[in-house]
């Protein structure tokens, strides 16, 4: 087990590298305007995802990279006229580079005339090197293929067969008042009350790691060794800051690999949480996990780099040989902290937002809650006095642990079975694992059973026994849960919805609506009984999808709205189940690039893309019958904008029915 996280970092660099997006953050497409015989002026267009923006061939030196032609055989077949010129732009002073840059947004256009050396040559290619940013930057390269007798979308588009042309338009709708969607933005979920949860949960997370026997001795080891070695005892305090802020540092630096994945492709980290074999692999990582924490085996970094690494701390000294300190603790600690950083990945990937600043932002939590205790023991060593001793009660923090790794395991194998329409794990299959996997930690905490690295058998804490009540109480709160005496809103977006149950036979919709799973068959019947539509873009592992269809869409003003008012249309965007042959085709963007559409999300989630120039999940949208926009789309949002929102599209589709 002991090089378990190398060969766990080289699986997930190579899914990260192998992954495909469903879009691009911009799309991008071109015209040929022909001045006379031997000028032509020829233009590039690129249509920028919201949140987005693109660099401006001219922004200054120093900031972030310009874009950039490169005219292939200019000079030889072909002269440059001038500079390429720019649609309008958008300048703005970076506080990191400390330069004014200059960027586009919504749409990037750029013309270029050229004149022929030539006459001959018809077809001539052009590269486009720019970036496009948002939390972080990514390069692209564009090539175009370009035609002088015309536009070269238009003579690729024909080497696709008629019926790839025909279903491919098919997904195309015409939506009129589409500058609704964009009006004050998406009212999604509050990007910084998310990060401070997810900071929340790092540092939970890190309190945690503090009790394990990994962690805790090394307090005031570590403290004593600071203050003792430093004649003053303000240096002694400065260098256990340091130490802290290295801790803080390391972890930080952990996560910087997954903005690398993310530079790759934008959402190659959000596949984790509907890639099927990623998730059954990441069921069998915390099944691992949890049996290291049940003392069965440990996991361990290889010895020779905390040797390393404590041998480097005493030669360089100073600050560096502090830092040194701080990466030897890192490495030793890993068979404690390395389970519960994993939990903290699963959690990052299941919540909303971008997942490596989750991630950036969970990590820096952790390592704050790690490095605080050295900071204030160095601060007030009176108080190293008042910690608790090392002893058997460590062993039954990673026990507990053990548990926890375990039902967060299931949770992974369960969006596995649900993207894959595999019918295994209903949600009172998940919910009964769970019961049992908490019913056993009660029995463990009230010592009716025990685990190899237990220690001999003592007479019960009142902490213990405080644990084990609580662990028996939620086993309750299961039960009743699974029989639906009680709805399970403290763990909405967990189980698998309500309407995948072994008893629900009627209606396989949230809720038990009605809905429709096909655009076309959901707006032919919304014009047959005259019903505006909610046209609901979801995932079966969206865990916000769930939260808003159990939390919002169950509130008594809400449910009779989606019942008799409107034509419901839920598109799954990560459903793997294949297409019929009939209806697989090969989709093109303006861009030229071809997409292979074989499954059901893969067509639903293009279908949102092209028409909504969105990719996230949930995503809500009010149509009329006729498809005219009704209001504004929105995400995750709270009961009461929820509603305000449906009664608006209500009313005005009845304006729109009155005129």
């Amino acid at each position: 087990m002991r090089y378990f996280l190398l060969v766990f970092g080289f699986f997930i660099t190579t899914l990260a590298l192998s992954a495909q997006t469903d879009a691009d953050p911009a799309l991008w497409s071109h015209e040929v305007k022909k001045i006379s015989d031997t000028e032509y002026e020829l233009v590039f267009k690129g249509k920028i995802m919201d949140g987005w923006h693109v660099y401006s061939q001219y922004t200054a030196e120093g900031g972030s990279l310009p874009s950039e032609f490169t005219f292939e055989k200019a000079g030889e077949d072909y002269e440059l006229i001038g500079k390429a010129s720019e649609s309008e732009t958008i300048k703005e002073y970076s506080d990191i580079f400390e330069v004014e840059e200059t960027f586009f947004k919504k749409e990037a256009i750029f013309t270029q005339k050229i004149k022929l050396i030539n006459p001959a040559i018809r077809q001539i290619s052009v590269n486009l090197f720019y970036q496009i940013c948002k939390e972080v930057c990514i390069p692209k390269d564009v090539l175009f293929q370009i035609s002088l007798d015309g536009n070269a979308f238009a003579e690729t588009k024909k080497e696709l067969d008629e019926r790839s042309l025909a279903l491919g338009e098919s997904l195309r709708v015409e939506l009129k008042n589409k500058s609704l969607l964009n009006q004050g933005g998406l009212g999604g979920a509050d990007g910084k009350s998310n990060l401070w949860m997810i900071f929340g949960l790092g540092f939970l997370g890190g309190l945690i790691a503090l009790l394990t026997p990994c962690v805790f001795p090394m307090i005031p080891l570590t403290v004593s060794f600071f203050t003792k070695q430093s004649q003053q005892k303000s240096k002694g305090i400065a260098n256990a800051v340091l130490y802290g802020f290295f801790i803080v540092l390391i972890y930080f630096l952990l996560s910087l690999p997954f903005h690398v994945f993310n530079s790759v492709d934008s959402q190659v980290l959000n596949t984790i949480a509907t890639n099927i074999w990623l998730n059954v692999f990441f069921f069998v990582i915390f099944v691992v996990f949890a049996f290291s924490f049940f003392g069965y085996y440990e996991l361990t970094l290889p010895s020779s780099w905390a040797n390393k690494m404590d041998s480097a701390s005493s030669k360089v000294g100073g600050g560096l040989g502090i830092f040194f300190m701080a990466l030897t603790l890192a490495i030793v600690s890993f068979s404690c902290t390395g389970p519960i950083l994993g939990g903290l990945l699963g959690s990052t990937t299941l919540a909303d937002g971008d997942v490596a600043t989750n991630l950036t932002v969970g990590m820096v939590g952790f390592g704050l809650a790690l490095a605080l205790p050295f900071a204030l023991f160095a601060l007030f060593p009176a108080w190293l006095n008042s910690l608790p001793k090392s002893g058997g009660w460590m062993t039954t923090v990673k026990v507990v642990l053990g548990f926890l790794e375990l039902a967060l395991a299931f949770k992974f194998l369960s969006n596995a079975d649900l993207v894959g329409n595999w019918g295994i794990f209903k949600r009172e299959i998940f919910l009964g694992i769970w019961i049992v996997l908490f019913v056993l930690m009660t029995l463990y905490l009230f010592g009716l059973f025990r685990f190899p690295h237990d220690g001999p058998k003592q007479k019960l804490s009142a902490t213990r026994k405080m644990f084990g009540l609580f662990g028996l109480a939620f086993s309750v709160y299961l039960v009743l849960g699974i029989f639906n005496l009680i709805p399970l809103k403290l763990l909405s977006g967990f189980p698998p919805p309500d309407f995948y149950s072994v008893s629900q036979t009627e209606s396989d919709c949230p809720l038990g609506l009605d809905c429709f799973k096909d655009f076309d068959e959901g707006v032919a019947y919304a014009k047959e009984v005259n019903k505006p539509i909610l046209l609901d873009f979801t995932g079966w592992a969206c865990v916000n999808c769930r939260k808003m269809e159990e939390n919002v869409w169950s509130h008594s003003s809400i449910y009779p709205l989606l019942k008799d008012e409107y034509v419901l249309i839920s598109l799954y965007v990560d459903d793997r189940k294949e297409l019929p042959d009939s209806e697989k085709f090969d989709f093109q963007y303006d861009s030229g690039r071809i997409k292979t559409i074989e499954t059901i999300g893969q067509k639903w989630g293009t279908f949102q893309t092209i028409n909504f120039n969105a990719a996230s999940q949930p995503y809500y949208v009010l149509l009329s019958p006729n498809l005219e926009i009704l209001n504004d789309a929105v995400q995750y949002v709270d009961v009461e904008t929820y509603e305000k929102w449906l009664r608006s599209g209500l009313e005005k589709h009845q304006l729109s029915m009155n005129k």
